[in-house]
């Protein structure tokens, strides 16, 4: 007999089985010898309080050995001579769209302008060491997407867009560890991650799909208002039953090719701010109220949402035991962007710390059209920052009490980013909007989290791809662009979805909607 359990525990019989056995026995009130097997299906930290507990639901076997487990398989028909849908992008949207074309009888053909998993690697190094950006090969653009090397968080809240548990599933299938099924909030790792990328590239490939890399799309081919195809940078043209725009979104010359072609695009909102990492011992602490996290407890990870002004202000992307990384996209641009391991294993921990910035918040002073003035702003600010950096990959750092009281640093502490800090007033440099609004928004989160406004932290520039400040419309019934037929703007570079999971579900549902249309 199976029986579902739901058990409130302390983290030291969450993480024993032979404790939870007996806990299981006096709840069920049945000797322990009828328990045959414990299966964790679900597993989440409730830390609110001091008496830090897991909350556990468990299926558990009485009377009879557990069934063997049986992994969720996917099969993946053979699609090699099967009407071709054009994908541009190998990121989360791109990717899933592809399996779920194959699921669906069609042959996915893949166009990346960025490298292998296994070559990004090469080119992200010069980042760090040399300083040097490679345009289409970096921490954003290549094989996996920005997702691939920033850390594979696994949650989302679009639920109601799409399947996510199945997201889960074929991510398991493809290698990712087994707590993603049951943890609240999943978490694959920068060190996991690109083997389960590879993993679904020969999947694509086995079934027949093709995907190309360093293969950069220069422009569309339109006919009759209906995508048709594709132009690539050499000038080779490729065509397709349709066309699906999972470009992530740093795409920049992608969203000025749309315009070129007099394609609608809008402006939307982003955010725009820095990265603040403290000692991960400190924010353990905090979060546990002082108790020691010893073996039981995970790396602790926080969530901070003010309002400043009518604005928010709040955390983004935070990374237990994670390191900070130079996440721009071109030369001449700095970002900063944050990544844990599967363990979170490390000495620090940072998050994205944000301003919302709406599109009348901007001047439509530059010389690009009024749909374009995030997208300027963010280009500005990037630049600034790169040269506030001497023109380096240097990060423009402050100490976190420091950049909210408005004073310059004498020194600055340890940090895990590895090209390297260097002293920076952020407090005057940075643009009033983002700079006055993280003021008031720390000094609110220093009020409520005691220890947190610290001179132990530390303050890097800047944190400004949270998301893109342009929006490819799109019909909300068919997903096709609004304008042109057979075109589908997917995942975060169309504008309609933010991280790993929300991409892959759309990618999901963009699929699926072309199987509809034109089966």
């Amino acid at each position: 007999m199976k029986k579902e359990l739901n058990l409130v525990v302390s983290p030291a019989q969450a993480n024993d089985m032979s404790l939870l056995k007996k806990i299981v026995s006096e709840n069920l009130k049945i000797d322990i010898a009828r328990i045959h097997q414990l299966v964790i299906i679900r597993r989440s930290i409730d830390a609110r309080n001091f008496n830090i507990r897991f909350n556990l639901s468990l299926n558990v076997f009485i009377d009879e050995p557990m069934p063997p487990i049986e992994k969720v398989c996917y099969y993946y028909q053979e699609v090699f001579d099967k009407p071709p849908v054009i994908i541009v992008g190998a990121g989360p949207a791109g990717l899933f769209a592809a399996l779920h074309l194959i699921e669906l009888g069609f042959k996915p053909v893949i166009f990346e302008r960025g490298k292998r998993v296994s070559d990004r690697k090469r080119d992200i190094a010069a980042i760090h060491g040399e300083h040097i950006i490679n345009p289409d090969s970096n921490y954003g653009f290549g094989e996996g997407g920005a997702g691939t090397f920033s850390d594979g968080k696994l949650y989302t809240r679009s639920k109601k867009r799409g399947d996510v548990q199945k997201i889960l599933e074929v991510l398991h299938f493809h290698g990712a560890q087994d707590e993603i099924l049951i943890d609240a909030h999943p978490h694959i790792g920068t060190n996991v991650l690109p083997r389960v990328i590879v993993a679904i590239r020969n999947s694509i490939l086995d079934a027949g799909g093709e995907i190309y890399f360093n293969s950069r799309i220069s422009n569309l081919v339109i006919r009759d208002q209906e995508a048709k195809g594709v132009v690539l940078s050499d000038g080779t043209i490729v065509e397709g039953i349709a066309v699906v725009l999972a470009t992530g979104h740093s795409s920049r010359d992608i969203y000025r090719m749309l315009h070129g072609n007099g394609i609608l695009l809008e402006a939307k909102p982003f955010a725009v701010g820095v990265r603040v990492e403290h000692p991960q011992e400190m924010i353990d602490r905090i979060q546990y109220h002082g108790i020691q996290r010893g073996p039981y407890l995970p790396a602790a990870a926080y969530s901070f949402v003010e309002q400043v002004h009518d604005r928010g202000v709040y955390s983004f992307c935070m990374c237990p035991g994670g390191v900070i990384v130079p996440a721009a996209t071109s030369p001449g641009e700095l970002v900063v962007n944050g990544m844990s391991p599967s363990d979170r294993g490390g000495r620090f921990a940072n998050s994205g710390m944000v301003v919302e910035i709406r599109p009348g918040d901007l001047p439509e002073g530059n010389k690009e059209p009024a749909m374009f003035v995030g997208l300027h702003f963010q280009e500005e600010i990037e630049k600034l920052c790169f040269e506030m950096a001497g023109n380096t990959q240097f990060a423009p750092s402050q100490r976190l009490a420091d950049f909210v009281n408005g004073h310059r640093s004498a020194n600055l502490p340890q940090s895990s980013y590895l090209p390297g800090l260097i002293e920076s007033p952020l407090h005057q440099w940075l643009p009033k909007i983002v700079g006055s609004g993280l003021q008031e928004g720390l000094k609110l989160i220093g009020r409520k989290t005691k220890g947190y406004l610290t001179n132990e932290a530390v303050v890097l520039g800047v944190e400004s791809r949270t998301s893109s400040p342009v929006r490819i419309p799109r019909d909300m019934q068919t997903l096709e662009h609004v304008q042109i037929r057979r075109l589908f703007p997917c995942g975060e570079g169309s504008g309609y979805s933010g991280g790993i999971m929300s991409s892959a579900v759309d990618g999901e549902r963009v699929a699926e909607m072309i199987a509809n249309l034109y089966r």
